[in-house]
């Protein structure tokens, strides 16, 4: 697994703590590992958000998605969402931001976001920030494959400008 130690070069760099974990893989991803990267004695709660790839868009039947992303420039925005995540809830103790790349099958996790905190209602405000921030934010594309053999890249951001979720 990749995990990338980027930080902008402005006057400020983008700093999330040491205990914080972002990645973009070709590997496949684990809940167990991003649960324990998020877990913490500090924690009352941990919530995890899991996004599979579905057989279907607006009711169109997708066999596969294919995903590329702009490895630094997301990595610089999962650190960013960390960094924003704090500034809200302040008692965050840990936030995983790990997304796959490549080509991806029905039923395959495609991104995995953990925030771990001292109460839960924090922690699912949170981790919602950070899945719908990632998603209009990081430099990441998908292409999706569809049942009749077309096919047509779209990046995640658009998705929810457009009106339907991806």
């Amino acid at each position: 697994m990749i995990n990338s130690e980027f930080t902008t070069s402005l006057a400020s760099p983008i700093k999330a703590k040491a205990e914080d974990s972002f990645a973009i893989t070709l590997a496949p991803l684990s809940l167990e590992e991003v649960y324990t990267l998020a877990d913490d004695p500090g924690n009352g709660a941990v919530v995890v958000m899991s996004g599979t790839v579905r057989n279907q868009t607006d009711g169109k039947p997708v066999v596969a998605l294919e995903y590329q992303a702009y490895e630094p420039m997301a990595i610089q925005v999962f650190r960013q969402i960390a960094v924003d995540i704090r500034h809200t809830w302040d008692d965050v103790n840990r936030v995983v931001i790990h997304h796959r790349i490549g080509q991806l099958r029905i039923g395959t996790i495609s991104v995995l976001v953990a925030v771990g905190c001292p109460h839960r209602s924090e922690a699912f405000e949170a981790c919602r920030y950070a899945i719908d921030t990632l998603k209009h934010n990081a430099p990441i594309w998908k292409k999706e494959w569809w049942e009749d053999g077309s096919s047509n890249w779209v990046s995640i951001g658009a998705c929810e400008t457009q009106g339907t979720e991806c």
